[in-house]
Order: C-alpha cells, then structure tokens, then sequence
C-alpha cells in the first residue's frame, strides 16, 4: 500500500504532538531544540493541509481542539514505536531505553528523584527521565506524564499508586538566636505570638495550615510571619537565618539539629503524615523505561 505521508509530514507531526503535549510552543520548542516559529510554522501547514485546526491559540495557553485530540490518541502509539526504535538502533539488545516523564513535588525531587538518578545513569545510560516540578500532580499522568509522585493523602482512587517510602515525622524548629528573642512555645497556640515561615503547598498554592495532635487533641493553626513560600529549602534557610519557626519534614532538620543550629520545639505535638506514593494509570502495561524509574525510586525510598 502506498503511503499518504509526504516528505516534511513526520516533521509537522512530531511538532504537533510536542506542542499538544506539552500544552506550549516555548516549552516543546525547548524541549526539541527548536525555534517556536519553526514549530508554529509547522503546525499551521499540518492544520491547512488537514482542514481542520487542532490547537487553540491565546496568548496564555495553548490545548488540542477536538480533533487534535483525536489526532493526538492516535499518534502516540506510532510515535512511541518510533521513539523506541530509533533508541534501539543505538542501544545493546534488551537495555532500558526511552523517555519517562514525572511530574513531583519539589521536596520529593530533592529527596526521591535527585539520588535515583545517580543509580538510573549507571543501570540505564540510554532512558532519559524529563522532570516537571509539580506541587500537586492530581491528574498530571491523565496529562501526558507518564507518572506522578503524591502524598499518600491525596491519591486519586482511579490511579494505582506504589509505596515509596514509609510515613515521616514532621518538626517544629528555630534557631537558638530566635529562640532568644522571642521565649519558646510550649502549646501550639502559642504558635499565634511568634513569626511562623509559611508554606504554600495547598491546592492553587494555598497557605498550609499546621496542623497538631496529641492523644485525643487536635489542633490547627493559621500561621503568620515574614515569608510565606513554596520552596522547602527557602524555608529551612530562613529558619537557620533566625527570621521564624519552620514546620517541615523532620529529617531535612535533623542534621542542623544535630549540630545545634536549629532547636525542635513542640516534638510531643508534632503529627505522623503520610509518605509519598508513585502513581500511574490504571489499566495501562508499563514500558520497561517506567518499571525502572519506579524500581530506582523505591530503592531510594528503602534506603
């Protein structure tokens, strides 16, 4: 049978799945190499030789219409495969190769996917792991990602998900200049009198409410104080420069504990919250490239 496809059509489609994907002309631009022209060029020749538009266009956002959907679906099979073989043309046979694309926290990076990647470029030199930065994935995977790393509290029930690592303390902790000035809380109430660093990690980046319990006591308070962010380590660099209290994993904090830079208050107080999951679709085979970025995460998450 011949083939409908002319010279400069693959071309075209790899552009209009990268833009799709990546819901983004900059973004897919970046990613292939390419000028965003290039790529707008391309997909407005795809459009008019098809007859039908397949993204829209504003100046913030740009997602498939229908039919680019549609197109979209079918497509990413045959670019898979394609993807695939052209790795393996270069690759011994029955090594890892591909691209797995995560969408993670910030704190989960830094403590799950930066040391994974030191065991994944010594056991899989040809699979290449693209990384977004994702404070709440909810349904990140259903965009495009090929997996998500969550809190084991706000998992969707249509996902499955993989322990990575068991629950974790939380801590309370100021540095002993701060403490100075200010005494030391001893109830967490006492928490409305002091300079608090908030953290921005609720859906649309709402302000965390710290939350306490002891026994059959609960508590949550509304914090204030002078810096309210999103980075974790922002806030464990203010709580060391004596600015405020950080609330926050209890094993970034131990070492400056240890060593008497930063002091943990309200420890009895402190709550158990869960530990972070991987999730991917339900019903879908795992490529091989996935099944290992998830095995080196798990790995991580025992050690």
């Amino acid at each position: 049978m011949t083939s409908r496809l002319r010279p400069g059509d693959f071309a075209e489609i790899t552009a209009f799945a990268a833009v799709a994907q990546a819901r983004s002309f900059r973004s897919a631009a970046r990613d292939l190499g390419l000028a965003p022209s290039t790529l707008s060029h391309a997909v407005k020749a795809l459009e008019t030789r098809l007859g039908v538009r397949l993204l829209h266009r504003t100046t913030r956002a740009v997602a498939p219409t229908e039919a680019g959907e549609r197109l979209l679906a079918a497509l990413a099979p045959a670019l898979a495969a394609l993807d695939g073989a052209v790795a393996g043309a270069g690759r011994l046979e029955g090594e890892v190769a591909g691209t797995v694309r995560l969408a993670a926290p910030r704190l989960a990076i830094r403590t799950l996917v930066g040391p994974a990647m030191t065991h994944l470029s010594r056991t899989c030199p040809y699979l290449t792991l693209d990384v977004r930065t994702v404070e709440h994935p909810g349904d990140a995977v259903s965009d495009g990602f090929d997996l998500g790393i969550q809190l084991g509290d706000t998992i969707s029930q249509d996902m499955i998900s993989v322990a990575l690592t068991p629950s974790f303390n939380t801590a309370i902790v100021a540095s002993p200049a701060y403490f100075a000035g200010r005494g030391v809380p001893i109830h967490p109430r006492d928490l409305t009198r002091h300079a608090c660093i908030g953290c921005r990690s609720g859906p649309g980046g709402s302000l965390y409410r710290w939350r306490f319990g002891k026994e059959d006591q609960e508590f949550v308070v509304d914090v204030s104080g002078p810096l309210v962010t999103d980075d974790p380590d922002l806030m464990l660099t203010g709580a060391l420069a004596g600015i405020g209290l950080w609330h926050g994993v209890e094993h970034l904090a131990h070492p400056y504990i240890e060593d008497g830079r930063l002091v943990r208050v309200l420890a009895d107080w402190s709550p158990i919250n869960p530990g972070f999951f991987v999730c991917y679709t339900n019903g879908v085979p795992l490529a091989p490239a996935v099944r290992a970025v998830i095995d080196a995460f798990k790995n991580v998450g025992r050690s």
